[in-house]
C-alpha cells in the first residue's frame, strides 16, 4: 500500500516553476508625444513585470540616421517570469500598439516607440527565430542606454565579460 502511493505520487503533475529574472529594457521615442508614450508603455509593463524601476528620461541626439528629431530615452527594469522570446513578442506588440511598423520604417529612423531588451538576468541569448541577441549587441556603444542603466545600477557588470559597464562608458 505504501509503495503504491509513492508510485502514484510520482505521476502527479507539478506546476512548472517560473524563474524570475531581472530584465533591463532600453526605451526610445522621437515621434508623437514621446513623454506620454514612454509613460504609457511603463504602465503596460506593470501587466507582466514586478518591482519596476525607471531611470530619468534623457533627450539625446539620433545616431546612425541623423535626419530626425532628438530621442527621449530611458531604461526600465523589472522582474519577469517567462522566456526571452515571449518577452520579445510582448514588447513588439506594445511597440505596434503605439504605431511602430518595422516593415515600413527607415532603419534606425524615427519611431513612436522602440523597446530593446538590453539584459535578461545574466543570460546570454542567441535566437534565430525570432531573431534575438542578449545582451543587446549595441548596448556597449550607446551612451543613451548606458547612462540611464548606470543611474539605476551603478555597479552593473556585463554578464559576458564581467566588466563593469561604468568602465565601458568611461572608455
Amino acid at each position: 500500500r505504501q509503495r503504491q502511493m509513492c508510485i502514484r505520487d510520482s505521476f502527479v503533475k507539478r506546476p512548472k516553476i517560473l524563474v524570475m529574472e531581472t530584465i533591463i529594457l532600453g526605451l526610445g521615442s522621437n515621434r508623437g508625444d514621446s513623454k506620454t508614450i514612454l509613460a504609457e508603455a511603463i504602465k503596460r509593463f506593470a501587466l507582466f513585470l514586478s518591482k519596476i524601476r525607471t531611470s530619468s528620461v534623457y533627450i539625446t541626439k539620433p545616431q546612425d540616421y541623423l535626419d530626425q528629431d532628438d530621442f527621449y530615452n530611458m531604461v526600465v527594469s523589472g522582474n519577469y517570469a517567462g522566456s526571452p522570446a515571449s518577452l520579445l513578442k510582448t514588447l513588439q506588440q506594445i511597440e505596434a500598439d503605439y504605431g511602430r511598423n518595422r516593415e515600413a520604417e527607415i532603419p534606425k529612423g524615427p519611431r513612436t516607440l522602440d523597446i530593446d531588451i538590453l539584459f535578461f538576468g545574466s543570460q546570454i541569448v542567441k535566437l534565430d527565430n525570432p531573431p534575438l541577441i542578449i545582451p543587446h549587441p549595441a548596448v556597449y556603444r550607446r551612451a543613451f542606454a548606458l547612462i540611464p542603466l548606470l543611474e539605476l545600477y551603478p555597479d552593473y557588470s556585463d554578464p559576458v565579460t564581467q566588466q563593469p559597464l561604468a568602465a565601458v562608458l568611461a572608455a
